[in-house]
């Protein structure tokens, strides 16, 4: 339904047929994966249907220069995964896909609050909270929110008041699996390109970018500069764009282009 509602503004806009589409999916994503996203985009009314995965669209929406010979890293932290990725002339050179992301997050803080509080609270109030006052490092000033949730002995509404500390210590396992998944992703990356990284940094897109801190916690777990590219919500969307308005060119950097 989602495709087909795309499909339909595409063509309103355009007035074409059948408009080609170019969707994201995570690295690593096996032949029947990609052919049932083909084959469900198709079905949905798509004349053409070209894949590409997501953390190459980070890059290229971030403005990275993936042609060059020199290596970049993007970490693309969305809702439901993180994308690791070294890239170099254009292509993949090393990638990593986990399964923890904004959700997680999310998860995370609920049971925090449910532990330490004994008030439940939904995943609205803690997408709330994690993108109000979420915090991967500790900062010098302490922001807090005033909560409302449900509390689990009375059964009775409650409001608490969280610090950016208490999101600090709710998240920090799971930003911390993240990080190990850059460091794993690092001691893969060839030394030449790794270099390359250490001059150029690592960008960092995404939802999960703009948790405060973050990028301040993951260069001072690798060493290395962390940028957060410039509207990081944006940036694999925006990528996806560019590839499709420029498909003759870029074709290279799509999962499925030898099949065209």
């Amino acid at each position: 339904m989602m495709l087909k509602y795309f499909v339909a503004k595409a063509c309103k806009r355009y007035v074409i047929a059948r408009p080609r589409v170019v969707i994201c999916v995570p690295t690593g994503v096996t032949e029947v994966e990609e052919r049932a996203v083909i084959e469900s985009t198709e079905k949905a009314g798509a004349r053409e249907v070209y894949l590409m995965e997501e953390p190459m669209a980070a890059a290229i929406g971030a403005g990275l220069k993936i042609g060059e010979p020199s290596g970049t890293m993007i970490v693309d932290i969305g809702g439901g995964t993180s994308e690791i990725c070294v890239i170099s002339l254009g292509g993949v050179v090393t990638s990593k896909s986990l399964r923890i992301a904004g959700d997680e997050l999310n998860e995370a803080i609920i049971d925090y609050v449910k532990k330490k509080f004994n008030v439940a609270i939904g995943e609205t109030t803690a997408e709330e909270i994690k993108m109000s006052i979420g915090c991967a490092y500790p900062s010098m000033t302490t922001e807090e929110m005033d909560v409302k949730g449900r509390d689990f002995s009375t059964g009775l509404p409650r409001t608490i008041t969280l610090t950016s500390v208490h999101t600090e210590e709710a998240m920090k396992e799971v930003i911390m699996q993240i990080v190990d998944g850059v460091k794993m992703t690092l001691e893969k990356t060839p030394p030449e390109l790794a270099a390359d990284i250490m001059v150029n940094g690592i960008t960092i897109s995404g939802g999960g970018a703009l948790i405060k801190n973050f990028d301040r916690l993951l260069a001072l777990e690798t060493g290395i500069p962390v940028n957060v590219a410039e509207n990081p919500l944006d940036c694999v969307v925006k990528g996806a764009g560019k590839v499709l308005e420029n498909l003759d060119n870029l074709k290279g950097v799509l999962v499925n282009a030898k099949r065209r």
